[in-house]
């Protein structure tokens, strides 16, 4: 007698999914990353940005510099897609080379933050010997008011670097490594927790019974299957970096007015928005739509590698 339909459609999806071949790591967090449809859009419109700073210059050919009093606080038009600012300038041409400063803030800081808070944390949680002390320091920077030690740190250092690497490098290298220092704690902490639970996994002493030494059991066994909290603090840190800059750049206290950051257009737009709101609105918009399409894209790798959700 022929089996059910049913019964044989089962059996052939069990059979299929024994013998499928298993997806590796990275490609079954790719898959769980794909169904977080806010995190694709949201990656969609990081990628989508990050274009429009570096590849929107080679097509839009107008200069950031190009003063025209006759176009003063012009609207968006035509000519002009962006509108103009006090003096004429293009505001389309001076986002999108703001832009690039911007995002390389952002990013070059927290690999700074990711860098210091993975080594200080991997020390911590591997190392019993070095735990309280680096703990105890992690809780000092912690306790730190950050936003206004970051402003009398480049109150007091931007000349001196300004002279040592030129007016755009030093402020930048200041920017970032400030922002870098002052933010690699919580990674720290995540990362030692991952290490404490990790170090006591089978397959670590496995590592030690053939003769693997610390380091390679650090950077080959442990280090890779903590790399779930690190992305995660990552994307939500370049978030947190290009509002750091820009409230930087608001107050006055960023990049000179030369250098047309995302920030530094908001600074230059606050006594103009009532009679030019275009010129606030934009460079605001670019800053919020990349503060929240990384932060949504860092919501979709907490879900994508999270042992809990894989299937």
């Amino acid at each position: 007698m022929a089996a059910p339909a049913a019964e044989l459609t089962k059996t052939n999806v069990l059979v299929g999914a024994i013998t499928r071949p298993p997806r590796s790591l990275w490609k079954d967090a790719w898959w769980q990353f794909r169904r977080h449809r806010l995190a694709m859009v949201a990656l969609g419109t990081f990628i989508f940005l990050v274009l429009f700073t570096l590849v929107g210059p080679l097509l839009y050919h107008t200069k950031i510099d190009v003063i025209d009093f006759t176009l003063s606080l012009k609207g968006p038009s035509a000519d002009h897609l962006l509108g103009t600012d006090d003096l004429g300038r293009d505001l389309l041409a001076r986002a999108m080379f703001g832009g690039r400063i911007s995002i390389a803030v952002g990013l070059t800081s927290v690999f700074l933050a990711i860098t210091l808070g993975t080594t200080i944390g991997a020390a911590a949680g591997f190392f019993n010997r070095m735990d309280n002390p680096l703990m105890r320091l992690t809780d000092l920077f912690l306790s730190l008011p950050v936003l206004p030690l970051l402003l009398v740190i480049i109150y007091l250092f931007r000349d001196s670097l300004r002279a040592a690497f030129g007016p755009e490098l030093g402020i930048f290298l200041m920017i970032v490594g400030v922002i870098g220092v002052l933010n690699w704690m919580p990674v720290a902490r995540l990362v030692r927790a991952s290490f404490l639970s990790l170090k006591q996994k089978e397959f670590v002493e496995a590592a030690r019974s053939v003769g693997a030494r610390d380091r390679r059991i650090i950077v080959r066994h442990i280090l890779p299957n903590a790399m779930s909290p690190i992305l995660v603090a990552a994307t939500i840190g370049v978030g947190g970096a290009i509002l750091t800059e820009s409230t930087l750049s608001f107050l006055g206290l960023g990049f000179p007015s030369d250098v047309p950051t995302w920030g530094r257009i908001l600074y230059d737009a606050r006594n103009y928005l009532d009679i030019a709101p275009h010129w606030a609105i934009f460079p605001g918009l670019f800053i919020f739509l990349t503060v929240l399409s990384i932060n949504f894209i860092g919501d979709g790798l907490r879900d994508a590698l999270d042992p809990r959700k894989t299937s």
